[in-house]
């Protein structure tokens, strides 16, 4: 069976604390590992979590402040360390060009990883291997430059067996029917449209560090899953609005808008003991389900529709 999940591997805003490690996150999309953000630590997590560095197929990097990117230095050695057998993608901002170097490049190793880097400057989609989805950007609002990430799947078509036994179809003219759209059978056309039925592709979003801004509401529209920071609380939201963050409530307030399915909350200051009122202010705007996000986590995709 495939395997659609998010694993958390740290939750932590700025600082660790005790119980959070700083920003980490891998996205299972069947046979790639999209790691996001890795903050220091980030190796460490991925051991107790049981994710391998040959797990990883890319690396998305949303800016360069040090919770969000300390670890990459690590991740990099660790890929070469463990001679990842397969060229691993790597998307960071553009103008962040002399911090990517200098984490990839931090101290002596035997580098031997394929790390195909590519540098992001404006929203749109985003090169990289063969796959069934595609991965889009867009800006955010942050003090330094930052982009956020989404995760597409098109929609396909699904096999309908009684469909099928009503046409008398079977066996490899059911495959040469899902590879050309139509077949000739006993005298006649089926098309693929007639033996099945949409099966409507899934998505993610990954939006961290950022001021509401039009990028946010782009990224988040209709995504069974949206990861988003939430730092503070709607009494700190002067700031949120001054250090280019969200509150809660602002988290479920895009949620909400975008019809999002699955809400994932994240990224708190270590100024909060507790993340009740966190859980309640994003509540109070989403009604749909809601994960407050604690390390090592693992959160599957929702089923499809």
């Amino acid at each position: 069976m495939s395997q659609r999940e998010l694993v958390i591997l740290g939750t932590a805003s700025q600082v660790p604390t005790k119980q959070r490690n700083h920003n980490g996150y891998l996205l299972r999309w069947d046979g790639e590992g999209l790691l996001f953000d890795p903050g220091e630590g980030t190796q460490r997590q991925m051991i107790y979590a049981g994710v391998s560095a040959t797990d990883l197929t890319r690396i998305g990097i949303t800016h360069f402040h040090g919770d969000h990117s300390l670890g990459l230095a690590g991740v990099v050695q660790r890929i070469s360390l463990d001679k990842v057998p397969h060229p691993v993608d790597v998307y960071y901002p553009a103008s962040g060009e002399q911090y990517f170097q200098r984490l990839c490049s931090s101290t002596s190793y035997h580098q031997t990883g394929d790390l195909r880097p590519h540098p992001i400057s404006e929203a749109g989609e985003l090169p990289g291997p063969a796959a069934p989805f595609a991965l889009h950007t867009a800006p955010l609002s942050h003090p330094v430059e930052a982009f956020g990430y989404r995760l597409t799947e098109p929609d396909g078509r699904r096999i309908v067996p009684e469909r099928l036994r009503e046409f008398g179809l079977s066996g490899p003219v059911v495959g040469k029917l899902q590879r050309d759209g139509e077949v000739e059978f006993d005298g006649r056309t089926v098309r693929l449209d007639e033996v099945s039925e949409l099966r409507r592709g899934q998505s993610f979003a990954f939006v961290m560090d950022t001021r509401l801004c039009a990028g946010v509401h782009e990224l988040a529209a209709g995504v069974d899953m949206l990861v988003i920071e939430a730092t503070f609380v709607d009494a700190d939201t002067h700031l949120a609005t001054e250090f280019g963050h969200l509150t809660a409530g602002q988290a479920g307030a895009v949620a909400a808008r975008a019809k999002v399915r699955t809400l994932v909350l994240t990224h708190f200051s270590q100024r909060y003991r507790t993340l009740d009122v966190h859980l309640a202010e994003a509540r109070a705007q989403f009604d749909g389900e809601i994960v407050v996000a604690e390390d090592l986590m693992r959160i599957p995709l929702p089923p499809r529709r």
